[in-house]
């Protein structure tokens, strides 16, 4: 990273597709993600959301178009250093067979953070999201809404530039929603860009600055949230919010 990069932002997709087995999942993506505000990506069933979250954060190489970090450097940023400044968290965490505490000491460690500053740091971010009296338990026995906190703990620490969130409060109670939804606006108010898919129209409208909508993989429009929900541009995006089956 430069020293004139404040961030790896923004993101840049030009007609991204992605296919496999002769099958078109997504196609002519263009869009272009800036700092700051928050993204919710709304569609139907099987319109491209997730695939399109996948990609972003580079599990996925599309098949078609390219997807370029700007930073503000004038070139490609090294793939290196993109990684190291992005986050996902996915609706169902992916943790390790360690303790809650160990799952982000664990993070740390691979952000090269000397060993005896890891415990510490990790407590810190355990307690900023409510986990600090579970930090000795083995994580993959917390309940839902705490593995999903403590995945959001252990994205705090990489001090993302952008967090990527995929249905990340789909299987979760009310009580857990809300303190999920909490979190992602502390991340929000820290400076990490938020993009997120959800199917509930409600923290949709709770959350979102702006709505990328997808319906069959393809991006039918992308607006500022308020003149979404107001009257978005296209039929298949006022028959979704009327609650009808976009087919």
């Amino acid at each position: 990273m430069t020293a004139e990069m404040d961030s790896i932002l923004p993101l840049e997709l030009d007609g991204v597709g992605f296919a496999v087995g002769g099958r078109t999942l997504l196609s002519g993506v263009s869009l272009r993600l800036e700092a700051g505000s928050r993204t919710i990506v709304l569609g139907p069933n099987g319109a491209g959301k997730s695939l399109l979250l996948r990609l972003c954060h580079g599990l996925l190489e599309p098949t078609e178009g390219r997807l370029r970090w700007d930073g503000g450097v004038g070139q490609p940023l090294p793939g290196a250093v993109v990684r190291r400044r992005q986050a996902m968290v996915f609706q169902r965490p992916v943790l390790l067979r360690r303790s809650a505490l160990d799952n982000i000491r664990y993070v740390l460690g691979l952000m090269g953070m000397p060993r005896h500053r890891r415990r510490e740091v990790a407590l810190e971010a355990l307690d900023r999201f409510g986990l600090a009296g579970l930090a000795g338990r083995p994580a993959r026995v917390l309940s839902g809404g705490e593995q999903q906190r403590l995945a959001l703990a252990r994205a705090w620490v990489v001090e993302p530039d952008i967090l990527f969130l995929d249905e990340p409060t789909s299987a979760l109670d009310p009580a857990s929603t809300l303190a999920v939804e909490l979190a992602i606006q502390d991340f929000h108010v820290a400076g990490t860009k938020i993009v997120m898919t959800t199917h509930d129209l409600g923290q949709a409208r709770r959350l979102a600055d702006e709505v990328v909508f997808l319906s069959h993989g393809r991006l039918v429009e992308a607006s500022p949230a308020a003149r979404f929900f107001k009257g978005p541009a296209s039929g298949q995006a006022r028959a979704f919010l009327d609650g009808e089956l976009v087919c």
